[in-house]
């Protein structure tokens, strides 16, 4: 298959899942409250593309949710072409993805994070992944959403969920305290065996995606909290945003390939605290 044809399938999709995305937040929210939409270029002097990222805050159930589509193309700065995979030789690059980050008013609800990236170099290659951070335990939803994965990977592969569970797992950790960020969930790079299959893979992960946060949330909507679980929220919070501001690959990748600031930083926390 061409490269030009891959691209347009990976990025319609990419689009055509974040309207879909937005579609079930607005229901959720009864349409009370409405994205704030902004559309942006990576290069206003050259075209090298560009995307757009919608943000909604203050929600009856969501207290922030970006929801952001991207495609991109361009040359790499010198510096990072040894930190790409196949832009040694040549820093040409095309990438499109899609990302969505969660943080909930009801603290029984997760902050609940998924992306999936198409990118091109001289090699192409798929990555993304689902994870959730509670900040109250709770062993049931832990159980759920693992089983939920697990049975999304194994119709693709029987050892796609151990190995993307550990992945998750020694990705989203922060070292500096010694902790995981949540309770885990799949995390993938460098998906490259096969285009077809790969790209169904990732499909069924945007799918599954919209099946967890939907039940989550039908499920705990309603849940009655205090101001000391509030607390809690907040703290794990910051955990979330030291996270997103010192180790995760997408934000140092956006702000590297000049994406857009806003749309990149839309997964850090509207309240964050710390002791």
């Amino acid at each position: 298959m061409h490269n030009e044809v891959k691209k347009n399938l990976t990025s319609n999709w990419f689009k055509l899942l974040q309207n879909a995305i937005c579609d079930d937040i607005n229901k959720i929210e009864k349409n009370k409250k409405n994205f704030k939409s902004t559309n942006w270029l990576k290069n206003k002097k050259k075209d090298e593309g560009g995307g757009e990222y919608r943000i909604l805050k203050n929600g009856k159930v969501f207290e922030k949710v970006g929801v952001n589509f991207s495609k991109v193309y361009g040359k790499f700065p010198k510096k990072f072409q040894k930190n790409i995979l196949g832009a040694n030789k040549d820093p040409g690059f095309w990438a499109s993805g899609i990302s969505v980050v969660m943080h909930m008013k009801n603290p029984h609800i997760p902050a609940i994070h998924f992306n999936t990236r198409y990118i091109c170099t001289t090699q192409n290659w798929f990555g993304g992944g689902i994870d959730i951070t509670p900040s109250l335990k709770d062993n049931n939803e832990k159980k759920q959403f693992h089983k939920t994965l697990k049975k999304m990977c194994d119709r693709h592969n029987k050892k796609y969920y151990k190995k993307y569970k550990k992945w998750c797992d020694e990705y989203f950790y922060l070292p500096h305290r010694n902790e995981a960020r949540g309770i885990g969930g799949i995390f993938f790079d460098y998906k490259k065996d096969n285009f077809e299959k790969d790209f169904k893979f990732v499909r069924d992960v945007g799918v599954t995606f919209q099946m967890i946060f939907n039940n989550i949330i039908e499920k705990k909507i309603k849940k009655k909290w205090t101001l000391k679980d509030k607390e809690m929220q907040y703290i794990k919070r910051g955990r979330y945003t030291e996270f997103n501001l010192l180790y995760d690959r997408g934000t140092k990748f956006g702000l590297q390939t000049g994406g857009n600031v806003e749309g990149i930083l839309m997964s850090l926390p509207p309240i964050a605290k710390w002791k």
